[in-house]
């Protein structure tokens, strides 16, 4: 008669005694020992063969290129600032779950620090100030927008809104607010920011504005919006 393993990892079985005792209890305790220490490597084995795993060297080039300290990295990760050092040398072996952790830090820093130019429309929607309002009506309508910038030669001088040509066919007549010059309705302009702007500063003005115009020696380049920001949950 013999005890089969309870999970089915075709690493043997425990044999009872033939004189149908069974095994002491403490060769039994060691049998099981025996076993989950297998079945342990067993299963790290298997879980580097399919994943490929960060060399020491890696995760050592991964964290200056964020600009993260040994004790930064350990801080954020919940481990000792020791224990990275011998990660990275190479002396000791993560566990997988510590190698997550460090992984997951990662991750996190990156998002910090998007860049704004690399999540910017380009194509920037807009209109000129000399232009009627009618034509940011058109505008708007056909890229179902509620406001766009004015930008004369590149450069961003206005912003007129859906809003502002209701509020002015309150004492106007239709007519005479199509046939407006758009300098003469325009607001202020949206605030600007270089490409190279941090996503939680601009983040920080899409809160009080609908939308940040991004700048490149003095001139529009692109546009950010709150859409776009959102857009960076789903990737």
């Amino acid at each position: 008669m013999a005890l089969i393993d309870p999970i089915n990892t075709g690493l043997g079985m425990i044999e009872c005694c033939p004189n149908g005792k069974g095994i002491s209890g403490a060769d039994r305790i060691a049998s099981f020992t025996g076993f989950w220490r297998r079945y342990a490597l067993n299963m790290i084995i298997t879980i580097s063969n399919n994943v490929q795993l960060p060399t020491p060297e890696e995760l050592k080039d991964k964290r200056t290129e964020l600009g993260l300290t040994q004790s930064d990295l350990a801080k954020r990760a919940g481990v000792s600032q020791p224990l990275i050092a011998r990660i990275e040398s190479g002396d000791v072996d993560p566990r997988l779950s510590t190698l997550k952790k460090i992984i997951d830090v990662f991750e996190e820093v990156e998002k910090e620090d998007i860049q704004i130019g690399t999540i910017m429309n380009t194509a920037v929607i807009s209109a000129r100030p000399e232009e009627h309002v009618e034509v940011a009506v058109q505008i708007m309508e056909r890229h179902n927008i509620s406001q766009i910038p004015v930008i004369s030669m590149g450069v961003p001088v206005g912003s007129i809104s859906e809003e502002m040509i209701v509020r002015s066919l309150a004492d106007r007549k239709k007519s005479a607010v199509s046939q407006m010059l758009i300098r003469e309705m325009m607001g202020d302009p949206f605030p600007t920011v270089s490409p190279k702007a941090d996503i939680k500063m601009v983040s920080h003005m899409l809160e009080r504005n609908p939308a940040v115009l991004v700048l490149e020696m003095g001139r529009v380049v692109g546009v950010v919006t709150k859409h776009d920001v959102m857009k960076l949950l789903s990737e």
